[in-house]
This record gives C-alpha cells, structure tokens and sequence, in this order.
C-alpha cells in the first residue's frame, strides 16, 4: 500500500492529498488553468448495427415492412421465395405469394399477394422480437393496399388471445392507395412486448399490400424511440457522429449509405442491405439523423461516401468526381439556404432551418484500404469542399500515421485539419494507453476520437469496463485542447436473443425496455461534471498493481483529469480507482475558502464484473452524496468511478 499526496495549485489555491495510510507520497500537481477543453469533447457515434435503427431507435414496430427480408429454396432444392417475417395465421384459409419489384403509386416495391379462402384469415407480423403494447397508447398505422372487400388491423397478444386495439379499414379497389388508420389501446393491461400486428381479410378474396408501418408516440414527433433518445439525452451530446462506421460504406457501391434515397416521403425510400447482415428500410435517413441530434441539442459530425467499399473496391481521380459532387449537395441539403436545390429540398422535407455543421469526416477506417487511394481521395474532397466551404474543417478517417504511411506524399504535401482515431481495448489496454495523448505532438493535426470502447462484458458492458472508459476519457479531457471531440462505439444494441452482431454495447434494449450499462453512466458523469479550463497536473510516486494479462507490468492503481468552470469558479476532479482496495483522498485548501462538505458522485461495486440488464437496469448506477471531509479527507471505494465537485 502506498500514501498518496496530492497537491493542486489553481485558482482556489486547492491542496489534494489522496491514499491509503501508511506508505510513500503520491503528489499531483494542478496548476492553473491555461487551455480550454473543447466544446465538443462529449458526443455520439452511430451505424446500423445490432439492429441499431430497425428495431431499435427508429421507432416504427413492423419488421420488414417493404417485404424485402426473404427466404430462399435451399440449394438444390425447388420451392417459392418466400417472406422471412410476414406469415398467415390459416395456411388452410389462404394463401400467400410474394410479388417482387410491382410498381406501386410511384416506386417498385415487393408485396405480398394473398388469396383468402374465408373471412378472418390473416396476416402477422410479429415485429423485432415482439411488439411493444402499452395501455392508454395511440399508435399510428398505414398501409398500402389494392382488391375486394376491406380488412381489420389489429394489435393482438402473440397466442392471438387478446385484442389491444383494432380498426376497420375498408374501401380497397383496383388500384393501389393509401390507406392510414390508428390504434388506440385501453387502460387495463400491464404493458408488454408480447403482441403482434394482425390483418384480418374481412371477406374472401384478392388481396394485395405492402408498406405496413406501425409507430408509436415518439421522442418529439420525430420516429425515434422515446426511452432511447431519454438516455442519450442524459449524455448531454455535443454532436453526432453519422451514418458510420461501416454503414456509410457498404459493402458494395450499391449498398452504401446513398443520402438521396434516404430523404423525402417515408413509404418511396427504396432501403438497402445493411453490412452487418440485415436489411435498412432508410427509415432513419438524413433528415432524421439530423433532427436526432438537434433535438439532443447539439450538431452533426457528418460522414460522407469516400468512393471507397468494404469489399474494398474503390474509384479514383475524375471516376470520384461524381461522389465528391454527392458530398457537396449533401452539405447544402444540411446547411443550404431555400434558394439552392438541396437546402429547398430540405425545406420541402419539412425543416425550413438550416442545420449547424461545423465538422466533416472523409470516409470511414480508411487506414483498411491497402491500395494506397485515400490520400488522393481525400486530397480531392478536400480542396472541393473547402472551395465551396472554406467555414468547414475536414477530418480524415485514419491517424496522422496511417495517412501517411498509406501514400505515396509526404507530410509538407498537405496540412491535415483533424484526423481520425479508433481504439478497442481491454480494460488493461484502456489503463496502459491513459497517458498516450499527453505526449502528442501540439504541432500535428487535431485529433477525433470517433470511435473508442474498453471491450468487456456482454451484450453491454461492465463495471470493469467502465473504469478503463473512464481512464481513457480522463486521457482525453487532460487534453482536450488537442483531442477535440470523442464518441463511444457502439451505441446501441438489441439484447433479444439473434440481434447483437458485436458485443459490449452502450445502450440495452429490447422491444419493451432499455437501460444504460456502467460504461453509458460513465459517460454521462464526464459529460456532466465537465468545466470549459482544463487543469494540468503533474504527478510523483504514483502506485501500482500488476497487470494479471500476457502483457503483464505494472500499472497506475488511479487515473485522474480535473478541468474548472471558469464563470463559477467550480472545480471537477474525476479519479478512476481501479484495485479493489478502497483510496483516500484528503482536500485541504489555503483557508481563504475553507471546505467542508463537498459533493461527491460515485459509480462503484464490490465485483468489477458487476453489470445491468433488462431484468436489473440499475444495478451499477451512479449515487450522489454530499461528503463532510474529516481531516480534510474522503475516501474512494474499490472500483470506482468518482466525481468531486469542489
């Protein structure tokens, strides 16, 4: 066991001391405050993913509703395409046929073509693992239908038992229309997700339809999920990183994230196939990554198509022209006034306002692409975009290394503005890279971490986990006049049983509840307690423990950042205790100010493998006390995260 001293000098002209009885001095030093901490350290990074948006944050509880999810004959074998989530609930009483590429109102759709034998047969569409049904609720239905007789939509238990809510919607003819209707559910049931979608054929007969969608009320009108945009909001996001991650590539060009798709009308999107093994209805499309954060109140990093794909084909010089005039039509659509063609088409869509951009990203994780392309591809969307918006600055998709190890030029061919870091570790990776920015070279370009997790727990993470977020984001803050902006990955992850495609996840959900894991209140912490000065500090004697892993070594038992906000004089001081033996911390002031009680906000449990759920959603959360110091001392608990505000 170690004593450890810690002194700051700032402002208030603070004393720190901080250890356990009965061993040498730690001394930290904070001096006084010199760099600001970046205004957009603390934001968002999101892909489709995990069943991210479908299922996930976009709200809309149908699954497949462009009837695009199939399934084939095995091979060597003979038999019909079929729908993989649409079903009848009486093979006997009809029969169902998939109909591929049909015109209908104004784009080529899939649709599903039934026969009814008898009245009350019916199509179920059981949604993303369940639907949620909660009382006293109006979700907002349409379809697109054509044939004989009219139909009954119904949200019902999945035994088919229990009628929430129904409606009649009547008036099909030969033509395809639009028909919406609402459900309203009644007040005496418990809320559940086992229920599904019915659409009862009230007469036999022909039937057609297609685009089925279903929303509940969502996070301001806008289609996204209201608990999971609760959450978010409770990280205090600065910017939104988007679409991706692998999702803005694709793994083809065709399946890139092709914004233009992506906006307008909801029901004439076309969607595409989504990397990670499913199908994007583009529901969630530009408009909608906008409004998200704007109404999280901050703004978007935004990602544009590079010419780059994950099947790593790629195009170059006048082949990339195309791509790069994508890119700038993108940008007016966000930030286009309504007399140009994008910005007047993001009006139409229903958003009169431009949007706040600041920050675009060239790419995504080029540092994969072997060819040796990306610094000629960033080289021309660089000079086009800073030709028509020299306001922007422009973030490369690789570190400042891998640029230029990737080319041909060298570095007094081209000045970065910012570049692009991504780092998944292990806890004991996390702790042995919490000093790696510290060092960095203020010359260099900027640096965005835009995505970055300590890797452990399923399928969100652990306390451990936590506590090496929390070191590296402590790295971070110490230095965020360098390390502008930061953003965890990934978001989001279903935690129904085949939906998580990547483990150790920031935000759990399932199709009735969600719940943040030890790392989403870290985060929340950081962004919180978070002053506009950064306060250096310099450290002596700093304990260890032995890492247990093939990498071994010693590594600092504590991790600190301290920043202040210089309007009210508040300090921060966040320390990371990552043993489980509980740290004492003594304050001791110049006795202008003497401080007494200060407020203390901790994460921590006995076990660091200690997690949430959905059966436990705030088993690890964070507790907020007011400590009185006796003898000028508090005291950190075993595997903590802990705030002081002072």
């Amino acid at each position: 066991m170690y004593i450890k001293r810690i002194i700051l000098l700032s402002s208030a002209a603070a004393l720190l001391f901080c250890g356990a009885a009965g061993a040498q001095t730690l001394t930290l030093r904070l001096k006084e405050a010199q760099k600001d901490v970046s205004p957009m350290l603390y934001g968002l990074m999101t892909e489709e993913i995990n069943y991210a948006y479908e299922g996930g944050l976009y709200a809309q509880l149908v699954r497949d509703p462009q009837v695009k999810e199939l399934v084939q004959p095995q091979r060597g074998q003979s038999g019909p395409v079929r729908p993989r989530y649409w079903e009848l609930s009486d093979p006997d009483g009809a029969t169902m046929t998939l109909r591929q590429n049909e015109a209908h109102v104004n784009y080529r759709n899939n649709s599903l073509l039934v026969e009814a034998r008898r009245s009350g047969a019916a199509l179920l569409n059981r949604g993303f693992w369940g639907m949620a049904v909660r009382p006293a609720t109006t979700y907002q239905g349409s379809l697109y239908a054509k044939g004989a007789g009219s139909l009954t939509v119904s949200l019902v238990s999945t035994d088919g038992g229990t009628v929430y809510a129904s409606q009649r919607v009547s008036g099909l003819g030969a033509d395809w229309r639009k028909f919406e209707f609402r459900l309203a559910t009644g007040a005496a049931f418990a809320p559940t997700k086992d229920a599904m979608l019915r659409i009862a054929f009230d007469a036999p007969g022909t039937y057609q339809l297609t685009r089925v969608m279903l929303f509940p009320p969502s996070y301001k009108g806008h289609g996204l999920r209201s608990d999971l945009m609760e959450l978010m909001a409770g990280m205090k996001p600065a910017f939104l990183r988007f679409p991706g991650g692998n999702y803005l590539e694709g793994n083809t060009f065709h399946e890139r994230f092709d914004w233009k798709r992506t906006i307008g009308d909801v029901n004439f999107r076309p969607g595409h196939q989504c990397p990670w093994g499913y199908w994007s209805s583009d529901g969630l499309g530009l408009l909608e990554f906008l409004t998200w954060i704007e109404d999280l109140g901050g703004e978007p990093i935004l990602g544009v198509f590079a010419g780059y794909t994950l099947n790593r084909d790629y195009v170059e010089g006048e082949y990339l022209e195309p791509f790069i005039q994508d890119a700038l039509d993108e940008i007016e659509y966000v930030i286009g006034g309504p007399e140009t063609k994008w910005g007047g088409q993001r009006v139409r869509d229903g958003h009169p306002a431009p949007f706040k951009l600041h920050y675009v990203e060239i790419g995504n994780e080029d540092f994969f692409d072997r060819s040796g392309s990306y610094q000629g591809r960033y080289m021309q969307f660089y000079k086009a975009i800073k030709a028509k918006y020299p306001q922007l600055q422009i973030i490369a998709s690789t570190s400042e290394q891998q640029f230029y190890d990737g080319g041909v030029m060298d570095r007094r061919d081209l000045q970065l503005d910012i570049v692009d870091e991504h780092y998944y570790r292990n806890t004991l990776g996390m702790y042995r890279a919490a000093f790696q920015y510290d060092s960095y070279d203020r010359n260099g370009p900027k640096v965005f971490c835009g995505e970055w997790a300590s890797r452990e727990g399923e399928p969100t993470t652990n306390l451990n986990a936590a506590l090496g977020d929390a070191a590296w984001m402590a790295c971070m803050e110490r230095n965020s006049d360098h390390v502008i902006a930061s953003c965890y990955a990934p978001l989001f992850v279903n935690v129904s049983e085949g939906a998580m495609q990547w483990r150790s996840d920031l935000l759990g959900y399932d199709a009735l509840s969600a719940y943040g894991s030890p790392s989403y209140y870290a985060q929340c912490l950081f962004a919180q307690y978070l002053g506009d000065k950064i306060l250096p500090v310099s450290a002596e004697g700093i304990p260890t423990f032995t890492a247990d892993d093939r990498e071994g070594g010693e590594l600092p038992q504590i991790y600190y950042t301290a920043t202040m906000d210089s309007k009210s004089g508040r300090i921060y001081l966040k320390l990371v205790n990552a043993v489980g033996t509980p740290q004492t911390v003594k304050l001791a002031f110049d006795g202008k100010r003497p401080v007494r009680d200060i407020k203390k906000v901790e994460i921590a449990a006995d076990d660091p493998l200690a997690t949430n759920s959905i059966d436990a959603p705030t088993a690890v959360v964070p507790v907020e006390s007011v400590v009185r110091l006796r003898k000028g001392a508090v005291t950190l608990s075993p595997y903590s995260i802990t705030v002081l505000e002072f």
